[in-house]
């Protein structure tokens, strides 16, 4: 690759006041060395972690990935750099900082069964963007592979941060074969979820950010969503008679936030699924939260989530906490309407678990003959 061109990239890449942290793991470290070998690299580089074990990727993500090298991994790195960023900028524009990743399966020492891949991600305030390679297997060594990797991470940082690639681009695809073509992919947020990102608000709503507080509220990450999904949200309706408004938390505890590409592709899914949908996004990740942003609404759950809301291990092991959450939720109105799951080999329902009575006050049973569904979300990912 010619060395000058990708030496400017990064000059202007450490001048153009962008912040940034950048982890990756399976490849691309070359771009961490390369960042750090041009001076000026104390005015952008926060942080360069590489989390290579499958530990090391859990502990940064706050939990495992379905799978470490694909697209959905590689832009919850980036938001986990970015949250990092948050941290570690002091007091920089948070709209100037940059998480940067790449998560890669490249030629090793034997021979692999799957594709080689790159997949690189950035994140701002602002936008999501990403870009996926798959590499012609067999024809390069690693050293070349890994050049590969590098050079679309400082491609794709070089465009996050508004600055003239061309010349890196023409780099990097003089160095692809016939048939390896870079797909990429970029979301700006509308502001309100922005705004969500930043905890400027608490929710807002799509396909509007404008519509009254729901009253029947499906909490649920929908990864992806399901006819199952869709015919709960059907008897909820018919056994309130009020529209139910699905709504998916972008945070999780010790998670990072999702991403703007994957916000805008769950609704997307929903549609698909329920051409009417609402979907309210929120920074609420406890029922107890939900309740405050949604008072006097019924909540959609299965058993499976009424077992983890009455387990004490969900308020951080503390009995006083379940006992307060509850008080709370129950005070602003709240209910839950509980439909049954197969769980193991058996089906159950809400009169089948054993959950404190001020808890079981504030809950209705949807019996198996009004609905039963065994498929589920985990199932279809592990199957695709």
């Amino acid at each position: 690759m010619n060395a000058t061109v990708w030496t400017e990239l990064i000059a202007a890449v450490h001048a153009s006041g962008h912040p940034l942290v950048v982890a990756v793991t399976g490849g691309g470290s070359k771009a961490i060395s390369q960042l750090l070998e041009v001076p000026g690299a104390s005015q952008s580089v926060l942080e360069a972690v590489v989390p290579y074990s499958g530990v090391a990727l859990a502990n940064w993500l706050g939990g495992a990935p379905d799978q470490s090298a694909s697209g959905a991994t590689a832009r919850a790195m980036a938001m986990a750099s970015w949250m990092r960023a948050r941290c570690l900028s002091g007091d920089a524009d948070v709209q100037a900082l940059i998480g940067l990743a790449a998560t890669a399966s490249l030629a090793g020492n034997r021979a692999k069964r799957g594709q080689h891949r790159i997949h690189v991600a950035a994140q701002t305030a602002t936008s999501t963007s990403s870009a996926s390679l798959v590499l012609n297997k067999g024809q390069r060594l690693r050293k070349k592979e890994e050049w590969i990797a590098a050079g679309l991470l400082l491609v794709t940082l070089g465009q996050i941060a508004d600055i003239a690639t061309d010349g890196a681009e023409q780099a990097l695809m003089s160095q692809l074969t016939d048939g390896e073509t870079i797909e990429w992919c970029e979301r700006q947020a509308d502001s309100a979820w922005t705004e969500l990102l930043l905890g400027q608000r608490n929710w807002s709503a799509l396909p509007s950010p404008d519509v009254s507080i729901p009253q029947v509220i499906f909490p649920g990450s929908f990864n992806p969503p399901h006819l199952g999904h869709r015919r709960m949200a059907l008897v909820a309706a018919q056994r309130t008679g009020r529209a139910v408004a699905y709504e998916l938390s972008i945070t999780n505890v010790d998670k990072p936030p999702l991403d703007f590409i994957e916000m805008g592709h769950r609704f997307e899914l929903l549609q698909a699924l329920d051409g009417e949908a609402v979907l309210a996004l929120t920074d609420a990740h406890t029922f107890r939260a939900k309740s405050e942003l949604f008072p006097g609404c019924t909540f959609v759950v299965g058993v499976d989530t009424m077992q983890r809301i009455a387990n004490a291990d969900y308020y951080t092991g503390n009995c006083a906490n379940f006992a307060d959450a509850v008080r709370e939720i129950g005070d602003r109105g709240c209910r839950f309407l509980v439909f049954g799951r197969r769980i193991g080999e058996r089906f159950e329902v809400l009169s089948d678990l054993s959950i404190p009575a001020p808890l079981g006050e504030l809950c209705d049973e949807v019996t198996e003959m009004e609905f039963r569904e065994d498929i589920s979300s985990t199932r279809i990912r592990q199957e695709r």
